[in-house]
Formats: structure tokens, C-alpha cells, sequence
């Protein structure tokens, strides 16, 4: 007898909870027999479960006055006024805002301009994705250290350095080249300590011109994030942790890359 090939798709569906029912026992005895397929299985639900605890609380939040106005339809001499192109507007603001209004509130109150807002939403989302991996959390190993900052110095435009972390228990596991949200790509640097918590430092190119911003902080759930603007580039750092333990961490990475300045 000759057993049906599972497939990638049926793996994603399982960790989505969209897998037919009529094929949840063969799946759950390919997992029992192919162990590395339930790591990959658990960690894509775990970033189901950290991209939920971001963005779900969202759906809670009341839709702003002036989105509602924009999604509906004006009436001009009798007819509907572009409707189609109003209602793709509150979309792209509903989406706009579902992904990043969380981020718009500054641990101290205020709130981020454009670019830091987007800086912080991106590495947040980033980490999310990246850190639960088990078998690919990065593109580059820290075992080709060297030649993962010289790539990503490249592709970057800017001479870069991950800091080093290992007196406050993270070690470099190395990192991967990303999208970017116009100013072309960014980088990407994984730490891992002793128990397996991870830590993320995402590093962007700013537009020319962009005024140094103080650190700002924001956090969703355990998610914590420390971001700032220094000269052209940008950064986010990200985990979860307290907020005091993940700024003595963020410090450091800070006076570390001032004196490599």
C-alpha cells in the first residue's frame, strides 16, 4: 500500500486551523514519524499566536470619526460620488491603521512621527514572523559573521555592526536581509541567550534629512520595543522582555554603535 505525499500546504493548513478533518489523522501520523516537520508545525502557529496578540486587540478599538465619514459614499445631484474610490480609501486607512495604531502610542504618551511609526510597526512585525522559527530564524549564520556584515553593509549602503551582547547574555545567531517601505531594504540581527529567549535589532536606511529622534518606546502584550533615528539610519529593538531590562539592552546597543561611529 502506497501512503499520499503530505504536502507544505497541508502542514500550513493544519497550523491555521483550516485543515479538513477527513485529513487530520494521516497528517498526525506523518508528524509523530517526521519530528522536524511538527517543530516547523509549532513554530508557524507560534507566530499565528504573536501575530494575533499584536494586531487582534485592533478589532476592539472604536474606527475613528473621520474614517467613517471617509467610507461613505457622498450623493452629488442624486447620485453616488465615487464610491469605489472612497471605499478602497477606508480600506487602505483601516489597514494602515490596523497594522500600526497600537505603535502610535509613545511609552511616554506622545505620539511617533510618520517615520519612526513605521520603523517600529516593521521591526515588530519582523520579529513576530522571525523569532519562533526553529530551523531558518536567519539567512546568514553568525558561524559567517563577516561575511553577514559585509553583505548587509552592502545592500545597505552603510558600513554596519551588530553590537555585541554576550555580557548581558545574548549572543549573536546571525541575521537576514529584508524589505524595506521605500528607502530600499533593511537588516535584520537575531540574539538568542542561554534559555532560548530571542532578541531582534532591525536596522533601516532613513531618508536624507530625518532630524534625530530620542529613544520612544511602545509595547503590545509581552511584545516590547525600543526605536529611534540616529543620522540616516533607524532602529528597532525588539523582544519580550520588561520594558527596564530591554532598555539596559537598548542602551548598550546605543553606546555601541555611537563608538563605532
Amino acid at each position: 500500500m502506497t501512503t499520499q505525499a503530505i504536502s507544505e500546504a497541508q502542514l500550513h493548513a493544519l497550523a491555521d486551523g483550516v485543515l479538513p478533518e477527513e485529513q487530520r489523522a494521516a497528517i498526525d501520523a506523518h508528524l509523530r514519524a517526521h519530528p522536524e516537520d511538527a517543530a516547523r508545525v509549532n513554530a508557524w502557529r507560534e507566530q499565528n499566536r504573536q501575530l494575533r496578540a499584536l494586531f487582534d486587540p485592533v478589532l476592539d478599538e472604536a474606527v475613528p470619526p473621520a474614517l467613517r465619514q471617509a467610507a461613505l459614499p457622498a450623493a452629488a445631484n442624486g447620485a453616488w460620488r465615487r464610491p469605489a474610490m472612497q471605499a478602497a480609501a477606508a480600506i487602505v486607512l483601516l489597514i494602515a491603521g490596523g497594522a500600526g495604531g497600537w505603535l502610535l502610542r509613545g511609552g511616554d504618551g506622545t505620539s511617533a512621527s510618520a517615520s519612526p511609526l513605521t520603523l517600529a510597526r516593521s521591526a515588530a512585525i519582523a520579529h513576530a514572523v522571525y523569532t519562533p522559527e526553529v530551523r531558518h530564524p536567519v539567512e546568514v549564520g553568525a558561524a559567517q559573521e563577516a561575511h553577514l556584515v559585509q553583505w548587509l553593509s552592502k545592500r545597505l549602503g552603510t558600513q554596519l555592526q551588530p553590537p555585541a551582547l554576550s555580557p548581558l547574555g545574548y549572543h549573536l545567531i546571525g541575521g537576514r536581509l529584508l524589505p524595506g517601505d521605500g528607502d530600499g531594504p533593511v537588516a535584520q540581527f537575531m540574539y538568542e541567550d542561554g534559555g532560548g529567549k530571542r532578541l531582534t535589532l532591525y536596522v533601516a536606511k532613513e531618508r536624507a534629512g530625518r532630524q534625530e529622534t530620542a529613544f520612544r518606546y511602545t509595547q503590545e502584550k509581552d511584545l516590547s520595543v525600543f526605536y529611534w533615528i540616529d543620522g540616516q539610519l533607524g532602529y528597532a529593538l525588539s523582544a519580550s522582555l520588561p520594558k527596564r531590562e530591554l532598555g539596559k539592552i537598548a542602551d548598550a546597543v546605543y553606546a555601541q554603535l555611537e563608538q563605532a561611529r
